[in-house]
C-alpha cells in the first residue's frame, strides 16, 4: 500500500485537522523557544551585574517561601524591648522579694519561645473546638481551612493576650 495514499485518505477523513494541529503545534513550539531565549537573556543580564531577587532573599530564615501564616519576626524592635519585664504568669511567678530578670524580646530565642507558646495555645483551641457540635458534615477542605484559621487565632492570641508562657520559657532557657 502506498503511504501517500494513506496520508491523503487520512487527511480527507479528518478534513485537514491534522494540518491545523501541526500548524498549532509549530506555533506553540516557536513561542516556547522565544520564551526560553528571553529567559536565557535575562539570566545572562543577571550574571552581568543586573540585580535579581533569589528565593532565599524572599523567604525568612526557617520559613518556607509561600508560607502565609503570621510570624513573630520583627514584632519587637524597639530599644525598650531589649530589657522588657516578664508578663502574665512569668511576672507572677517570681514575687516581690526575688530580683526579677529582664527579657530580650528582640532575640531569636524569644521568637522561638513565642512559637512554642502558639503551639500550646493551638492545642488548647483544638481541644475546645472538638467540643463544638456541628450540624452538617464537613469535608476535607473545610477541616483544613478551619485548622489554618485556628492557627491564626493561636498566633493572634499569643501576640495579644499576654499569657506569659513565652516569657517563662525564655527565662527558663536563659
Amino acid at each position: 500500500m502506498n503511504i501517500g495514499l494513506v496520508s491523503n485518505t487520512y487527511s480527507s477523513i479528518t478534513n485537514g485537522a491534522s494540518a491545523l494541529n501541526s500548524a498549532r503545534s509549530n506555533a506553540e513550539n516557536a513561542k516556547f523557544s522565544e520564551l526560553l531565549d528571553e529567559l536565557k537573556r535575562k539570566n545572562e543580564n543577571a550574571s552581568n551585574g543586573a540585580s535579581t531577587i533569589s528565593s532565599s532573599e524572599i523567604a525568612e530564615n526557617g520559613r518556607l517561601n509561600g508560607e502565609y501564616t503570621s510570624s513573630f519576626s520583627g514584632m519587637y524592635s524597639s530599644a525598650a524591648d531589649k530589657s522588657a519585664r516578664p508578663q502574665g504568669a512569668a511576672a507572677n511567678q517570681a514575687g516581690k522579694v526575688v530580683n526579677q530578670k529582664t527579657i530580650d524580646k528582640t532575640s531569636k530565642l524569644y521568637e522561638k519561645s513565642m512559637e512554642l507558646e502558639t503551639f500550646f495555645v493551638k492545642q488548647m483551641l483544638s481541644q475546645m473546638r472538638k467540643t463544638v457540635m456541628k450540624s452538617n458534615e464537613s469535608g476535607f477542605a473545610q477541616n483544613m481551612y478551619e485548622d489554618m484559621l485556628y492557627d491564626e487565632y493561636a498566633t493572634s492570641m499569643t501576640k495579644n493576650a499576654g499569657f506569659g508562657l513565652a516569657d517563662q520559657i525564655y527565662l527558663s532557657l536563659v
